[in-house]
């Protein structure tokens, strides 16, 4: 070998590990649609944590788009068109609205939903088989919905008409509507009245009307569970319920449904899959493994309510 090929050769040998070293990594951009909903914090803190033990580091190799419409549904095409715009790499949305205006933005990229009922929806072909470009975790919520009926009887056994208050932006409100009516019937309890409300703005008349109309309870649908939701039920005096845990966190009496921090974990694992070069359409949605019941002790002395202690044995956490 001649001098001038050997020092070549070394030079690239030399050269190699600095070359190595230089190779950027590669930066994951997921965009988050949320509906600004009570969940949001709980799913934004297990989105990032479970990132993170699957390797995916904010500020390191992934960047976390997060959009919410906090409460306004008619922002929710807008939001999710400024995620395709920014090219992420999949989009999660949380709850049925966002997950509807994420398939109607984009066929292309992947998209990881926690929904009510994806199926009947139509933001998925079958639970086996999801097709296209959407997979991810159903929350079986408008069955949900309606075992709150049962859980306000067993709590209030003279109960006899139970209101329902409806996201009127939310096509998942009329499942729900259904499957309440359906434990109105089983129970003997008349379900009256059924509100729709457009907007947080409404839900202070929207009570004083179930208050009126002599409800004894109110069932609240998930894409409206607020702080200020709990707080206007308690102004009104009525014990409200819903499917999502932190509804009972935020004030309201009781929630029933499944372990809203397990699911925001299942669907971290359908990004993962996604990130890794998984394909939605070959990802068979799941359902939560897990439901529980909790009991807002605060709250119902508030209302002046007693608690059977044979309820709150049956509660999974009891908040004091």
């Amino acid at each position: 070998m001649q001098r001038r090929d050997f020092i070549t050769l070394l030079g690239g040998a030399i050269a190699a590990p600095g070359a190595a070293l230089a190779q950027p990594t590669k930066v994951y951009r997921v965009g988050v649609l949320l509906l600004g909903n009570a969940d949001a914090a709980s799913f934004q803190t297990q989105l990032s944590e479970g990132l993170g033990k699957s390797g995916y580091l904010e500020h390191q190799n992934l960047l976390l788009e997060f959009r919410s419409a906090e409460g306004k549904l008619d922002l929710l095409p807008q939001l999710a068109a400024e995620l395709v715009a920014l090219k992420v790499d999949v989009i999660v949305a949380l709850l049925t609205p966002c997950a509807l205006a994420a398939q109607k933005a984009t066929r292309d990229i992947p998209l990881v939903i926690v929904s009510g009922d994806p199926v009947g929806s139509g933001l998925v072909a079958t639970m086996a088989r999801p097709g296209g470009n959407v997979t991810g975790v159903s929350l079986m919520g408008a069955e949900m919905h309606g075992k709150c009926v049962e859980l306000f009887r067993d709590i209030f056994p003279s109960v006899r008409r139970i209101a329902v208050l409806l996201n009127n932006e939310d096509p998942f409100s009329k499942p729900i509507l259904e499957q309440v009516q359906l434990a109105g019937r089983a129970t003997g309890i008349e379900i009256a009245p059924s509100v729709r409300v457009r907007g947080q703005d409404e839900i202070d008349t929207a009570f004083a009307a179930i208050k009126e109309a002599g409800a004894g309870a109110v069932v609240v649908q998930g894409s409206l569970t607020t702080k200020a939701v709990a707080e206007f039920a308690l102004k009104h005096g009525l014990p409200a319920a819903a499917q999502t845990r932190s509804f009972a966190e935020v004030g309201g009496l009781i929630s029933y449904g499944a372990d809203g921090p397990q699911v925001f974990r299942q669907s971290t694992a359908f990004v993962t899959k996604v990130l890794r070069g998984g394909n939605p359409a070959d990802m068979p949605v799941e359902q939560p493994t897990k439901f529980e019941l909790v009991v807002n002790l605060r709250t119902a002395k508030a209302l002046g309510i007693t608690i059977p202690e044979s309820f709150l044995l049956r509660a999974d956490e009891v908040i004091e």
